[in-house]
């Protein structure tokens, strides 16, 4: 007996600590599982809201050096630097700098020399130097908008650069610019923002250097070695300047998934770490930006998992064995059920403390997001304020093309009113009333059309109100071609409309409407002006509770790889000087308010079609008689 028992104490011996271990290592397991879930959310969460700030810190400067492109101070010293004095340039460049909050802004003629700077006054200016061997001079003098980004050569700080053609005459087809625009942004605000969060942010570019870090060790590194052929075609941009690029010493321990790896470095800050690293693509700049989550929370939470369990296993063994012996040994087992009790209160308020301040820590990430939500609400209000401001612009734009046409018709009255008024000056010296008075009615008529001629401008450049009403489709039409009388007299435009008996009614802002009409009218007569005998093509007609109106031509048409384009914001086929390319993307983001839709098709005869289709409404008599009937 005494010997079966020795034997079944060392089998126990055996058993109870290999399923001690057991459980413990496949709780950690599963802690190790739900800990790196949990982690790589909270990671890719941190990561897509860096991403955003940093996509829209950079791309709220893009329209910046277009706009200075288009200065009148810009153009003058630009045509003739040589003879005019640069400080005044200089100074409005400086002004601009600072309003905007940029680092520099300068001028470059077509040889790629700087003639102009916001920093003419630093020791480091800009102003003399040759920057032809950068990307950003040679797409803006190709005609394009440049990027690009890197190492200043004076000032030694990283920057993004936004390049813009200068134009001296941009009405030829092949007319080449006459200079670049540059506005350079620094890049030390977003990594300001980043040094505040827990995490390790970076940034690496298609050659995988880490130009945008939280932590400085790592800035102007190579994630991984670089070749020598790498190495070679960087400095021949001179795009890091001088800088050795040393590896960071990234190693790779883990591949979670196509995205994340478990990583560690072999020297540095972070060389007593393991980290979760995740990626995540900009493609708008064609980077990539990474995140490093220390997995110490993972470790932590594998450790009390591995305790909890080993907890709860020693409970039920020491149960088994109490159990066993209870009548032998129950003075030991109430000792040691106490003890056991005040280590499982022990761990339950250790766990208690982890997920008290695991909650704060989601409290605190929740408010994050809240404020991201509401800046981003704010951004897109301030947005669309901007775009009505510029369909306003883009309408007085039009208003610009269609005053030589308008001037041409007044011209006319003018004349004629000068005529009867020296014969009715004539005819009262010979005492001849009767004629004196037929000039003078002569002359009241012309007034009254040229009255007419100035309210059709007017009307057309007023702003639309925020409160859409029942339009008639006819008057519509006949209004916008009305804007185009004389310049379809003087082109010798054949027009053709086909309407149907009835008038057809629309809900709809009748001055936005309005605007779609003489964009479209506009775009017709522009694509026929090399065309024999060109017609204009008007129709409307109710179809499925829509009344759907086409504006056609027989031009040349659009090529077909362009017609998904066509609406695109500052997509144009025109010759430079000839349009920004925001009328057809202005009268696309019209119809979409209005609930309509806006199409481009090319006709089997040849020319362009666009169709417009919006919903249909009854007309105001009929919903007066309903009102009244009630």
């Amino acid at each position: 007996m005494n010997t079966g028992l020795f034997r079944w104490r060392y089998v126990w011996l055996i058993v109870v600590p290999l399923g001690l271990a057991f459980c413990m290592w496949q709780a950690s397991l599963l802690a190790r599982e739900q800990a790196l879930t949990n982690l790589q959310e909270e990671a890719e969460n941190e990561l897509r809201l860096s991403a955003a700030n940093l996509n829209g810190y950079l791309l709220r400067y893009d329209y910046l050096p277009q706009m200075l492109a288009t200065r009148e101070g810009v153009l003058r010293f630009l045509a003739s630097p040589d003879r005019q004095d640069p400080m005044p340039l200089n100074l409005l460049l400086d002004r601009f700098r600072f309003t905007s909050g940029v680092s520099d802004v300068y001028l470059l003629d077509e040889h790629a020399d700087t003639i102009a700077a916001s920093n003419w006054h630093r020791p480091n200016t800009f102003i003399g130097q040759n920057y032809a061997f950068r990307s950003y001079y040679r797409d803006a003098m190709a005609g394009g908008q440049g990027r690009f980004y890197g190492l200043g050569l004076q000032s030694q700080e990283r920057g993004y650069y936004f390049s813009s053609p200068v134009w001296l005459d941009d009405t030829s087809p092949d007319a080449r610019p006459d200079g670049v625009l540059v506005v350079k942004v620094l890049l030390k605000d977003v990594e300001e923002s980043w040094a505040e969060q827990e995490s390790t942010l970076f940034v690496t570019d298609h050659d995988n250097i880490i130009f945008l870090a939280s932590q400085p060790e790592l800035r102007m590194n190579a994630l991984y070695p670089l070749t020598d052929k790498q190495r070679q075609a960087l400095h021949e941009t001179k795009r890091y300047g001088q800088e050795p690029l040393t590896p960071s010493g990234i190693q790779i321990q883990a591949i979670q998934s196509d995205h994340s790896q478990v990583v560690t470095f072999r020297e540095g800050p972070l060389s007593d770490e393991h980290y979760l690293n995740l990626t995540r693509e900009i493609p708008e700049f064609g980077w990539q930006m990474h995140i490093l989550k220390p997995l110490s929370p993972v470790v932590s939470a594998q450790w009390m998992a591995a305790l909890t369990a080993g907890g709860l296993y020693g409970v039920v063994a020491l149960a088994g064995g109490i159990g066993w012996q209870r009548l032998r040994l129950r003075r030991e087992r109430e000792t040691f059920a106490e003890r056991e009790r005040q280590t499982l209160a022990r761990v339950r308020d250790e766990l208690e403390m982890s997920v008290e301040r695991r909650t704060r820590d989601l409290v605190a990430s929740n408010q994050r997001l809240s404020d991201e939500i509401e800046e981003r609400r704010r951004a897109e209000a301030n947005l669309r304020q901007t775009q009505d401001e510029l369909i306003q612009a883009a309408k007085l734009a039009v208003l610009g093309q269609l005053a030589a046409g308008i001037n041409h018709e007044l011209n006319q009255p003018l004349a004629a009113i000068r005529a009867y008024s020296e014969n009715a000056r004539r005819f009262i010296e010979l005492s001849r009333v009767e004629q004196a008075d037929a000039n003078l009615e002569q002359i009241i008529e012309l007034t009254q059309r040229m009255a007419d001629i100035s309210a059709q401008l007017r009307q057309f450049s007023r702003k639309s109100s925020d409160h859409p009403e029942t339009i008639s489709v006819q008057a519509c039409a006949d209004y916008a071609l009305r804007l185009f009388q004389s310049r379809l007299r003087d082109d010798h435009v054949q027009v053709e409309q086909y309407w149907p008996e009835q008038t057809l009614w629309v809900k709809a802002d009748l001055v936005r409407l309005e605007q779609v009409l003489v964009n479209l009218i506009g775009n017709a007569l522009q694509a026929m002006k090399e065309t024999d005998s060109p017609r204009l093509t008007l129709s409307a007609r109710a179809e499925n509770r829509q009344v759907v109106i086409q504006v056609a031509d027989n031009g040349p048409g659009i090529p077909a790889n362009y017609l998904e384009q066509v609406f695109e914001p500052f997509f144009t086929t025109k010759a430079p000087g000839s349009g920004l390319g925001l009328g057809l993307s202005i009268s696309s983001r019209i119809m979409d308010d209005l609930n309509g839709k806006l199409q481009a098709t090319n006709l089997p005869e040849g020319g362009a079609c666009f169709t417009v289709s919006l919903p249909l409404a009854p007309s105001p008599r009929a919903t007066q008689e309903v009102v009244s009937d009630a």
